[in-house]
Protein backbone atom coordinates (compact mmCIF):
# COMPACT_ATOMS: atom_id res chain seq x y z
CA UNK A 1 0.00 0.00 0.00
CA UNK A 2 1.54 3.50 -1.33
CA UNK A 3 1.50 5.97 2.01
CA UNK A 4 0.42 9.98 2.18
CA UNK A 5 4.01 10.54 1.92
CA UNK A 6 3.91 10.76 -2.02
CA UNK A 7 3.87 14.01 -3.28
CA UNK A 8 2.70 15.27 -6.87
CA UNK A 9 4.30 18.74 -7.88
CA UNK A 10 2.57 20.42 -10.18
CA UNK A 11 4.07 22.88 -12.65
CA UNK A 12 0.94 24.51 -14.40
CA UNK A 13 0.91 28.13 -16.29
CA UNK A 14 0.17 30.07 -20.27
CA UNK A 15 2.28 29.04 -22.75
CA UNK A 16 6.33 29.82 -23.37
CA UNK A 17 6.21 30.67 -19.37
CA UNK A 18 9.02 28.56 -18.46
CA UNK A 19 7.65 25.77 -17.40
CA UNK A 20 9.67 23.12 -19.49
CA UNK A 21 12.78 24.25 -17.84
CA UNK A 22 11.59 24.64 -14.06
CA UNK A 23 9.81 21.19 -14.14
CA UNK A 24 12.77 19.26 -15.87
CA UNK A 25 15.68 21.83 -12.43
CA UNK A 26 12.88 20.04 -10.24
CA UNK A 27 13.24 16.76 -11.40
CA UNK A 28 17.20 16.54 -11.14
CA UNK A 29 16.48 18.29 -7.81
CA UNK A 30 14.01 15.35 -6.57
CA UNK A 31 16.03 12.79 -8.42
CA UNK A 32 12.36 12.03 -10.08
CA UNK A 33 10.59 11.76 -13.47
CA UNK A 34 7.98 14.36 -15.23
CA UNK A 35 4.87 13.41 -16.48
CA UNK A 36 3.40 15.82 -19.50
CA UNK A 37 0.12 17.14 -19.24
CA UNK A 38 0.38 19.17 -22.27
CA UNK A 39 -2.46 17.93 -24.35
CA UNK A 40 -0.89 18.30 -27.74
CA UNK A 41 2.81 17.19 -26.59
CA UNK A 42 1.23 13.69 -26.60
CA UNK A 43 1.39 13.04 -30.35
CA UNK A 44 4.94 12.15 -32.00
CA UNK A 45 3.40 14.03 -35.28
CA UNK A 46 3.81 17.41 -33.52
CA UNK A 47 6.69 18.67 -32.35
CA UNK A 48 7.83 22.36 -33.60
CA UNK A 49 3.91 23.78 -33.07
CA UNK A 50 3.93 21.93 -29.91
CA UNK A 51 7.01 23.89 -28.53
CA UNK A 52 7.77 19.76 -27.45
CA UNK A 53 11.20 19.58 -25.38
CA UNK A 54 14.00 18.11 -27.61
CA UNK A 55 16.63 15.75 -25.64
CA UNK A 56 18.59 18.66 -25.15
CA UNK A 57 16.28 20.45 -22.66
CA UNK A 58 14.71 17.04 -20.87
CA UNK A 59 18.13 16.38 -20.41
CA UNK A 60 18.22 13.05 -19.39
CA UNK A 61 15.38 13.17 -16.98
CA UNK A 62 12.57 10.61 -17.87
CA UNK A 63 9.32 12.09 -19.20
CA UNK A 64 6.17 10.26 -19.95
CA UNK A 65 3.62 11.83 -22.05
CA UNK A 66 5.70 13.20 -24.60
CA UNK A 67 5.41 11.61 -27.78
CA UNK A 68 3.26 8.99 -26.41
CA UNK A 69 0.75 8.93 -28.91
CA UNK A 70 -0.25 9.30 -32.78
CA UNK A 71 -3.09 11.86 -34.02
CA UNK A 72 -4.83 9.29 -35.50
CA UNK A 73 -5.58 7.85 -32.12
CA UNK A 74 -6.47 10.77 -30.03
CA UNK A 75 -6.09 10.89 -26.82
CA UNK A 76 -9.27 13.14 -24.40
CA UNK A 77 -9.11 13.96 -20.72
CA UNK A 78 -10.81 10.72 -19.38
CA UNK A 79 -8.20 8.79 -21.32
CA UNK A 80 -5.57 10.84 -19.85
CA UNK A 81 -6.47 10.12 -16.87
CA UNK A 82 -7.00 6.55 -16.59
CA UNK A 83 -3.81 6.20 -18.58
CA UNK A 84 -1.69 9.03 -16.72
CA UNK A 85 -2.71 7.57 -13.42
CA UNK A 86 -1.60 4.31 -14.10
CA UNK A 87 1.82 6.04 -14.72
CA UNK A 88 1.97 7.95 -11.09
CA UNK A 89 1.13 4.39 -9.12
CA UNK A 90 3.92 3.04 -11.41
CA UNK A 91 6.22 6.20 -10.18
CA UNK A 92 5.22 6.63 -6.53
CA UNK A 93 5.96 2.82 -6.59
CA UNK A 94 9.88 3.67 -6.78
CA UNK A 95 9.72 7.81 -5.70
CA UNK A 96 7.97 10.15 -3.15
CA UNK A 97 8.02 12.88 -5.72
CA UNK A 98 6.72 12.81 -9.51
CA UNK A 99 6.20 16.26 -11.33
CA UNK A 100 3.47 16.83 -13.21
CA UNK A 101 3.88 19.94 -15.75
CA UNK A 102 1.51 21.26 -18.69
CA UNK A 103 -0.50 24.05 -19.69
CA UNK A 104 -3.77 22.08 -20.20
CA UNK A 105 -5.88 22.68 -17.22
CA UNK A 106 -8.61 20.39 -18.25
CA UNK A 107 -6.17 17.48 -18.36
CA UNK A 108 -4.62 18.12 -14.79
CA UNK A 109 -8.03 18.46 -13.03
CA UNK A 110 -9.11 14.90 -14.84
CA UNK A 111 -5.76 13.98 -13.57
CA UNK A 112 -5.98 15.05 -10.22
CA UNK A 113 -9.46 15.37 -9.32
CA UNK A 114 -11.09 12.72 -10.91
CA UNK A 115 -13.25 13.32 -14.39
CA UNK A 116 -17.09 14.69 -13.93
CA UNK A 117 -19.57 12.03 -14.94
CA UNK A 118 -21.33 14.35 -18.01
CA UNK A 119 -24.38 13.26 -19.82
CA UNK A 120 -24.57 12.97 -23.57
CA UNK A 121 -27.27 12.81 -26.15
CA UNK A 122 -26.14 12.17 -30.06
CA UNK A 123 -29.44 13.67 -31.17
CA UNK A 124 -28.90 17.22 -29.08
CA UNK A 125 -24.93 16.85 -30.62
CA UNK A 126 -26.24 16.32 -34.05
CA UNK A 127 -28.58 18.93 -33.91
CA UNK A 128 -25.79 21.37 -32.94
CA UNK A 129 -23.43 20.15 -35.24
CA UNK A 130 -25.89 20.73 -38.08
CA UNK A 131 -26.25 24.66 -36.64
CA UNK A 132 -22.17 24.72 -36.58
CA UNK A 133 -22.54 23.66 -40.66
CA UNK A 134 -25.12 26.27 -41.41
CA UNK A 135 -23.95 29.12 -38.82
CA UNK A 136 -20.13 28.63 -38.22
CA UNK A 137 -18.21 29.26 -34.89
CA UNK A 138 -19.31 32.59 -34.30
CA UNK A 139 -22.79 31.30 -34.03
CA UNK A 140 -21.43 28.84 -31.13
CA UNK A 141 -19.48 31.55 -29.61
CA UNK A 142 -22.28 33.74 -29.05
CA UNK A 143 -24.62 31.12 -28.22
CA UNK A 144 -22.49 29.27 -25.37
CA UNK A 145 -21.36 33.05 -24.10
CA UNK A 146 -25.06 33.79 -23.33
CA UNK A 147 -25.78 30.53 -21.91
CA UNK A 148 -22.30 30.17 -19.92
CA UNK A 149 -19.96 33.19 -19.80
CA UNK A 150 -18.15 31.37 -17.09
CA UNK A 151 -16.85 28.40 -19.10
CA UNK A 152 -16.85 30.64 -22.14
CA UNK A 153 -14.01 32.30 -20.61
CA UNK A 154 -11.96 28.94 -20.12
CA UNK A 155 -12.85 27.24 -23.26
CA UNK A 156 -10.78 27.42 -26.51
CA UNK A 157 -13.45 29.76 -27.91
CA UNK A 158 -11.94 28.41 -31.78
CA UNK A 159 -12.36 24.44 -30.41
CA UNK A 160 -15.94 23.91 -32.50
CA UNK A 161 -16.10 20.45 -30.51
CA UNK A 162 -15.76 21.61 -27.19
CA UNK A 163 -18.42 24.43 -27.97
CA UNK A 164 -20.68 21.84 -29.07
CA UNK A 165 -19.87 19.51 -26.25
CA UNK A 166 -20.76 22.85 -23.56
CA UNK A 167 -24.22 23.45 -25.83
CA UNK A 168 -24.91 19.55 -26.23
CA UNK A 169 -24.87 19.39 -22.03
CA UNK A 170 -26.68 22.73 -21.33
CA UNK A 171 -29.60 21.16 -23.85
CA UNK A 172 -29.84 17.86 -21.87
CA UNK A 173 -29.28 19.04 -18.14
CA UNK A 174 -30.99 22.30 -18.27
CA UNK A 175 -27.84 24.44 -16.11
CA UNK A 176 -24.81 26.20 -17.59
CA UNK A 177 -21.98 23.77 -18.97
CA UNK A 178 -19.56 24.91 -15.74
CA UNK A 179 -21.64 23.92 -13.34
CA UNK A 180 -22.04 20.07 -14.69
CA UNK A 181 -18.21 19.95 -14.97
CA UNK A 182 -18.13 20.63 -10.65
CA UNK A 183 -18.06 17.08 -8.98
CA UNK A 184 -16.48 15.57 -6.45
CA UNK A 185 -12.76 15.49 -6.26
CA UNK A 186 -11.48 12.06 -5.84
CA UNK A 187 -9.26 10.81 -3.20
CA UNK A 188 -5.66 10.22 -3.66
CA UNK A 189 -2.91 8.69 -2.41
CA UNK A 190 -0.36 11.01 -2.84
CA UNK A 191 -0.61 14.64 -1.76
CA UNK A 192 -0.89 17.51 -4.70
CA UNK A 193 1.02 21.28 -4.65
CA UNK A 194 -0.42 23.44 -7.00
CA UNK A 195 2.29 26.25 -8.32
CA UNK A 196 1.56 28.41 -11.54
CA UNK A 197 4.43 29.84 -13.41
CA UNK A 198 3.57 33.60 -14.50
CA UNK A 199 5.21 36.62 -15.46
CA UNK A 200 3.73 40.60 -15.96
CA UNK A 201 1.61 40.63 -18.96
CA UNK A 202 4.13 42.54 -21.17
CA UNK A 203 6.90 40.06 -20.44
CA UNK A 204 4.64 36.95 -21.39
CA UNK A 205 3.55 38.31 -24.96
CA UNK A 206 7.12 39.48 -25.01
CA UNK A 207 7.74 35.69 -24.61
CA UNK A 208 5.02 34.41 -26.88
CA UNK A 209 6.12 36.59 -29.58
CA UNK A 210 9.74 35.47 -29.68
CA UNK A 211 8.90 31.43 -29.49
CA UNK A 212 6.91 32.14 -32.30
CA UNK A 213 9.77 33.34 -34.08
CA UNK A 214 11.97 31.02 -32.86
CA UNK A 215 9.17 28.01 -34.19
CA UNK A 216 9.20 29.48 -37.69
CA UNK A 217 12.99 29.18 -37.63
CA UNK A 218 13.19 26.26 -36.67
CA UNK A 219 10.85 24.70 -39.48
CA UNK A 220 7.23 25.31 -38.35
CA UNK A 221 5.95 26.16 -41.76
CA UNK A 222 7.42 22.50 -43.29
CA UNK A 223 6.50 20.38 -40.36
CA UNK A 224 2.70 21.52 -41.12
CA UNK A 225 3.07 20.82 -44.74
CA UNK A 226 3.68 17.79 -43.79
CA UNK A 227 0.23 17.19 -41.45
CA UNK A 228 -1.71 19.11 -44.05
CA UNK A 229 -3.68 16.10 -45.49
CA UNK A 230 -4.77 15.34 -42.38
CA UNK A 231 -5.68 19.20 -41.66
CA UNK A 232 -9.46 17.93 -40.48
CA UNK A 233 -7.72 15.92 -37.55
CA UNK A 234 -9.24 17.24 -34.31
CA UNK A 235 -5.31 17.50 -32.66
CA UNK A 236 -4.30 19.76 -35.30
CA UNK A 237 -7.19 22.35 -34.73
CA UNK A 238 -4.29 23.38 -32.73
CA UNK A 239 -2.85 27.58 -32.47
CA UNK A 240 -0.01 27.05 -35.00
CA UNK A 241 -1.19 25.13 -37.56
CA UNK A 242 -4.84 25.92 -38.23
CA UNK A 243 -3.35 29.08 -39.11
CA UNK A 244 -0.52 28.12 -41.59
CA UNK A 245 -3.43 25.57 -43.18
CA UNK A 246 -5.35 28.87 -43.99
CA UNK A 247 -2.31 30.09 -45.61
CA UNK A 248 -1.65 27.12 -47.86
CA UNK A 249 -5.42 27.45 -48.63
CA UNK A 250 -4.40 30.76 -49.93
CA UNK A 251 -7.13 32.22 -47.68
CA UNK A 252 -4.86 34.31 -45.85
CA UNK A 253 -0.79 35.16 -46.52
CA UNK A 254 1.77 33.71 -44.70
CA UNK A 255 2.42 36.59 -42.94
CA UNK A 256 -0.99 36.89 -42.00
CA UNK A 257 -0.43 33.50 -40.72
CA UNK A 258 2.63 34.50 -38.60
CA UNK A 259 0.98 37.40 -37.19
CA UNK A 260 -2.09 35.31 -36.27
CA UNK A 261 -0.43 32.60 -34.66
CA UNK A 262 1.09 35.32 -32.00
CA UNK A 263 -2.28 36.51 -31.65
CA UNK A 264 -3.94 33.47 -31.06
CA UNK A 265 -1.14 32.52 -28.66
CA UNK A 266 -1.61 35.36 -26.60
CA UNK A 267 -5.11 34.90 -26.43
CA UNK A 268 -4.70 31.45 -25.65
CA UNK A 269 -2.03 32.49 -22.82
CA UNK A 270 -5.23 34.56 -21.36
CA UNK A 271 -7.35 31.85 -21.52
CA UNK A 272 -5.29 29.25 -19.63
CA UNK A 273 -4.47 32.07 -16.95
CA UNK A 274 -8.10 32.54 -16.37
CA UNK A 275 -8.42 28.77 -15.84
CA UNK A 276 -5.43 28.32 -13.59
CA UNK A 277 -7.07 31.40 -11.53
CA UNK A 278 -9.62 28.94 -10.39
CA UNK A 279 -7.29 27.18 -8.51
CA UNK A 280 -7.20 28.56 -5.01
CA UNK A 281 -4.62 27.04 -3.29
CA UNK A 282 -1.72 27.70 -6.13
CA UNK A 283 0.90 29.72 -5.68
CA UNK A 284 2.26 32.17 -8.43
CA UNK A 285 5.48 33.18 -9.21
CA UNK A 286 7.94 33.09 -12.06
CA UNK A 287 10.79 30.23 -12.38
CA UNK A 288 13.43 32.12 -10.92
CA UNK A 289 11.02 32.57 -7.70
CA UNK A 290 9.32 28.86 -7.55
CA UNK A 291 12.22 27.10 -7.56
CA UNK A 292 14.05 28.26 -4.01
CA UNK A 293 10.14 28.14 -2.54
CA UNK A 294 9.37 24.87 -4.09
CA UNK A 295 12.75 23.29 -2.61
CA UNK A 296 12.25 24.98 0.69
CA UNK A 297 8.60 23.66 1.36
CA UNK A 298 8.95 20.56 -0.10
CA UNK A 299 11.90 18.74 1.24
CA UNK A 300 13.57 15.50 -0.34
CA UNK A 301 12.98 12.33 1.36
CA UNK A 302 15.13 9.49 1.38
Amino acid sequence: MLKKIKRLIVIAGPTASGKTALSVALAKHYACSVVSSDSRQFYKEMSIGTAKPDALEMDNVPHYFIDSHSIQSPLNAGEYAQEAGLTLKSLFAKHDTVILVGGSGLFIKALVEGIDDIPGDEDVRSKWNAIYAEKGIRHLQEELLSKDPVYFEQVDQQNSVRLIRALEVIDITGKPYSQSRQGKLQQNYYSTYYYIVNHPREILYERINERVQQMFEKGLEQEARNLFSLKDNQALNTVGYKELFAYFEESISCNEAFNLIQQNTRRYAKRQLTWFKGISDATWGTPDQLYPMITQEIPKTN
